[in-house]
């Protein structure tokens, strides 16, 4: 067998806005496998500023796992403890491998019968006048359940959008979750979560930054609104860390982002320790290209979850990858007459 990779930059079709700065472009990278003719990839994408592998040496380590494919799946996974998006590339690539299909990973009523998975819109930071044209846009495409990203603009103007959705349409209509992406301050946080609950909103991602076990514990205990934590769970590699931590903060709820944390298994070895401890699970994208999606969406659907998945990134990128990822009136189909654009695969990857 041998591997190969390849860097590829996505450019956003409209720069998109989180607490974190705005975001113009996305670098990514295809891991692609080849023996006797066939053929597997997978997507190794990072987060600037927030991914744990967004590290100098990150195509070093690239560089190595292609070098070493023959050690095989879960030898390569524990080799690449700290490079969680790695990990979760090298897991896809083989199962790419060893499918009949490399795009079908995961053979379920999703790929063969567009079967669909409930996602929520995305609604990204801006000016108010745009987001609220997004709010408007997603009610249009039918989407039931709306995640909005809070945190860089003016709070009340915040309160104002979400207060002017609310007059329109009650919490049985749309179900309203807010991302905060750790911009609170831990003395200012409760203030602003007992305000926001007055929307009835589904719940919060990470209230304030993560790190902050005691005081997330403690907010957790006091809130009005159900928390969930994201970036919370990155840079946990050990099963007692993970299992440590949800009993010390106690969330509503996790958010899985298997570029982040470790792929499917990483993610796997979360779910199982939250449901032992009552703890509710989504899982969301973390800006892949549709090949890192495509995986997910269909590891997601063999979960049996009914909570909206945050799986609604396929449309962000001019220059995304073509596949039978669509999204239909508030959730995530796999149209079989929609074909992958497997010229442009093999020209990223060979």
């Amino acid at each position: 067998m041998k591997a190969a990779y390849k860097k590829y930059i996505l450019d956003f079709k409209r720069p998109s806005g989180t607490s974190r700065g705005i975001l113009k472009q996305k670098e990514t990278w295809f891991i692609y496998l080849e023996q006797d003719g066939k053929y597997g990839i997978g997507e190794c994408g990072i987060l600037r500023s927030l991914s744990i592998d967004d590290v100098p040496d990150y195509e070093e380590k690239l560089k190595w796992t292609c070098e070493n494919i023959t050690l095989g799946k879960d030898k390569l996974w524990n080799h690449l403890i700290e490079y969680p998006s790695i990990q979760f590339g090298v897991e896809q690539a083989f199962l790419s491998f060893d499918s009949d299909n490399p795009f079908e990973l995961f053979k379920s009523a999703f790929t063969q019968k567009k079967s669909p998975i409930p996602i929520n819109g995305l609604i990204w930071m801006g000016e108010e006048s745009f987001m609220f044209e997004q709010i408007q846009q997603k009610l249009e495409q039918g989407f039931k359940c709306i995640k909005m990203k809070i945190g860089a603009i003016n709070f009340d103007s915040e309160l104002k959008l979400i207060a002017s959705i609310r007059e329109k349409y009650s919490k049985y209509q749309i179900e309203l979750r807010v991302d905060a992406n750790g911009a609170f301050s831990s003395e200012e946080a409760l203030s602003k979560l007992k305000q926001l609950a007055n929307y009835n909103l589904h719940s919060i991602e990470q209230p304030i930054k993560q790190g902050n076990y005691l005081k997330m514990s403690n907010l957790c205990k006091e809130t009005p609104l159900p928390i969930a934590l994201d970036e919370e769970l990155i840079g946990v590699f050990d099963v007692t860390k993970k299992k440590e931590l949800l009993l010390t903060i106690q969330p509503q709820y996790i958010i899985l982002k298997p570029s982040l944390i470790g792929g499917f298994k990483g993610s796997q070895e979360w779910i199982t320790l939250a449901e032992e401890l009552g703890i509710k699970w989504w899982v969301t994208s973390a800006l892949e290209s549709n090949i890192g999606l495509n995986a997910i969406a269909q590891w997601t659907y063999t979960l049996n979850s009914k909570l909206p998945q945050g799986l609604g990134t396929g449309g962000l990128y001019v220059n995304n990858i073509d596949s039978p990822l669509k999204v239909d009136r508030g959730t995530l189909i796999y149209d079989i007459n929609k074909c992958w654009n497997k010229n442009l695969i093999e020209d990223l990857c060979l």
